[in-house]
């Protein structure tokens, strides 16, 4: 079983990758576009590989950003004294679950009911 400095040191390294990744896709991003600037696109399939692509990394993007946004929001638990607390239910989160998923901020069982009403919504 993880301590709560092990978690936290998670946290801090997950963060970091996070943070690396998006300034990768950054730069990626960057020189696709200098690579394309001043050569003439004319043909339709090009241009919709283009678009793909750019779909693709925006989507990737979103999904670090969120990322990093609930890891930072978890590290800022542990300054607060409140990590490992479910945000739901106030209930404490189980310990496999924080080992499994640091960033977690529900239980088991709100996350079940969450997942649920999210079903039940679609």
């Amino acid at each position: 079983m993880a301590t709560r400095e092990e978690l936290r040191a998670k946290l801090e390294h997950d963060k970091a990758q996070v943070l690396e990744r998006i300034e990768v896709l950054k730069a990626d991003s960057d020189n696709a576009g200098d690579s394309r600037e001043g050569s003439p696109f004319g043909k339709r399939e090009e241009e919709a590989t283009e678009a793909f692509e750019l779909e693709k990394r925006l989507a990737m993007e979103r999904r670090l950003r969120e990322t990093l946004a609930d890891l930072t929001h978890a590290l800022s638990k542990f300054e607060s004294g409140t990590y490992g607390t479910c945000e739901r239910c106030g209930n404490e989160i189980e310990p496999d679950r924080l080992e499994a998923r640091p960033q977690a901020s529900l239980c088991m069982r709100c996350k079940a009911q969450q997942t649920k009403s999210v079903a039940g919504a679609s």
